[in-house]
């Protein structure tokens, strides 16, 4: 009979990052329940939980080379599953589930978002040499969180949906906070001052005050568009030798 072999503390240690990946997915029912009961404070305390696992899981991956440890399991796979989930699919249902937009541009947008971003993670080709997302990176927790703070009015957060989506297929780069190099410290900055208002309107139940409102979309505005404007200028930020 064949002896099993031994779980090393480096198997378990890498493991246990699959692991915290995993709970993503209980976050992300723990928000569907709430969407669908349209306690939507509670929906997206959920959602920015998962959005706080997704942030650190990979880090700590890279930290004790899961990969390398466990080659047979795949945390992209694994994290490419959760965050269509909580990116895409249940911001795409509270949009329909509240009527955001009137019942007809919500059922629209919803299924705008979902078919493009499925279209968008079967891109192997979404990461630039800069670590920038080539196309919008279908963050539709962000943008859905946003419209339903601000309050845009039903044409304009279907202009917002319509563009993004679009954008989805171009050659533009947007921004990823962390992992781009250039002017990372203002942009990560700009990005935990976004999170920070977030909790703010959170805190508020989703009845944020004009300051929070006016903060949470000036930084939005700035993190949808730096990385066109540091794909324009390729030399912005950059230290000189």
């Amino acid at each position: 009979m064949a002896r099993k072999k031994k779980v090393t503390a480096p198997q378990a240690k890498a493991f246990s990052v699959h692991l915290l990946t995993a709970s993503g997915s209980f976050l992300a029912f723990l928000s569907l329940v709430a969407a669908s009961e349209e306690r939507w404070t509670a929906m997206f305390w959920w959602l920015g939980l998962a959005l706080l696992v997704d942030g650190i899981d990979g880090p700590i991956a890279r930290r004790l080379q899961v990969k390398e440890v466990l080659p047979t399991w795949s945390g992209d796979m694994l994290d490419n599953i959760i965050d269509y989930v909580t990116y895409v699919l249940i911001p795409a249902f509270a949009l329909y589930q509240s009527g955001f937009m009137g019942e007809g541009l919500s059922f629209l947008s919803a299924a705008i978002i979902v078919i493009s971003s499925a279209i968008y993670y079967a891109d192997t080709g979404m990461k630039t040499a800069e670590n920038f997302f080539r196309g919008f990176p279908v963050v539709w927790n962000m943008i859905v969180f946003t419209l339903f703070v601000i309050g845009t009015s039903e044409y304009m957060s279907f202009v917002v949906v319509l563009v993004s989506a679009i954008l989805t297929f171009t050659p533009i780069n947007f921004l990823h906070p962390v992992r781009v190099v250039r002017l990372r410290s203002i942009n990560l900055a700009i990005f935990l001052a976004w999170c920070a208002f977030g909790v703010i309107a959170l805190v508020q139940d989703m009845d944020a005050s004009l300051l929070v409102k006016i903060g949470i979309g000036v930084t939005g505005v700035y993190l949808y568009v730096i990385g066109a404007v540091m794909q324009a200028f390729p030399q912005l930020g950059k230290i000189k030798g």
